[in-house]
């Protein structure tokens, strides 16, 4: 729309310049052409105000007054509207009282609505801006949270999918920003849930490179399988999966003809997991709760 306007400008300045070089003849036929040209870009300029033809009621509201209509549409769980309400109070008084508090409170109303990068935006927009707020644990939880998308849906839900089946980006992003609240914020009392939450995003990563290594095994591609495995091994020492990865390892080495890499994979195997029966079930045990069950609010 700008280039637009931009272009109606040029052509009106150029039919300015060509009526004072020309004869008072040629004026009086120019100014129907000006006028012409004038009306366009007004109605250019009307169209850029309101595209939509609607009237904005919130316009004539006083900051006090948007702040309470938009905090009542967060009451009522209204998401959306209440989201766009703190984003125009914000754009509207950058500088009163509730700005900050705006920002934050889009984010979340964003978060919850489902409109994930509007989230993104305002709780990274908060988070440049206010480094010395006393809600920049809260903060940092949030965008952890919302980079979390602990909304599997209800096709989620019916498949059993857990965070291990899904793009591991958007895990680690979480996992960033809840390591921040930990260790900036020990003291906050987003900190507790925070590192449960570092625990389970650790915990799928892992998974989600067995499920790559069994993956590797089941289609014969042993050696990527061992090396995968033991990525699991050497970065998340500490995870659940780890009793699978030994597992696909000694198997691994076993289809590679290396018995005696296959043997010290088994020993490390039985030290760390004495009474597993992988080796007989050849799996893991079904988890008995999904995580969505421990975060789910």
């Amino acid at each position: 729309m700008s280039d637009v306007i931009s272009n109606a400008s040029l052509r009106l300045a150029a039919i300015v310049e060509s009526s004072r070089q020309k004869s008072h003849k040629s004026f009086k036929i120019i100014p129907a052409a000006l006028l012409l040209t004038l009306s366009a870009a007004c109605l250019l300029l009307t169209a850029c105000a309101g595209s939509d033809g609607q009237k904005d009621d919130t316009d004539v509201w006083s900051e006090t007054k948007l702040y309470s209509e938009a905090t009542a549409k967060l009451n009522d769980a209204d998401y959306a509207k209440c989201g766009k309400y703190f984003d125009k109070l914000e754009a509207r008084f950058p500088f009163g009282p509730y700005s900050q508090q705006a920002q934050i409170n889009a984010a979340y109303c964003y978060w919850k609505a489902e409109e994930q990068p509007q989230a993104i935006i305002a709780i990274d927009r908060f988070i440049k801006l206010h480094q010395g707020s006393e809600s920049l644990d809260y903060a940092y939880y949030l965008k952890g949270l919302i980079t979390f998308n602990d909304d599997l849906g209800w096709l989620g839900r019916f498949t059993g999918q857990d965070l291990s089946e899904r793009d591991p980006k958007a895990a680690k992003e979480a996992f960033e920003s809840f390591k921040t609240v930990v260790e900036r914020f020990p003291n906050s009392k987003y900190a507790p849930d925070s590192l449960d939450r570092m625990r389970y995003i650790v915990n799928s990563l892992a998974e989600s490179d067995v499920r790559i290594a069994r993956y590797y095994y089941e289609h014969g591609a042993y050696l990527a399988s061992a090396n995968r495995a033991q990525l699991v091994i050497r970065d998340y020492d500490r995870a659940p999966a780890v009793e699978e990865a030994l597992y696909l390892l000694v198997k691994s080495y076993e289809k590679l003809n290396m018995p005696e890499l296959s043997n010290d994979a088994l020993r490390v195997l039985q030290l760390n997991f004495p009474d597993s029966q992988i080796l007989v079930t050849g799996q893991t045990p079904k988890k008995e709760r999904r995580w969505w069950q421990l975060w789910n609010k």
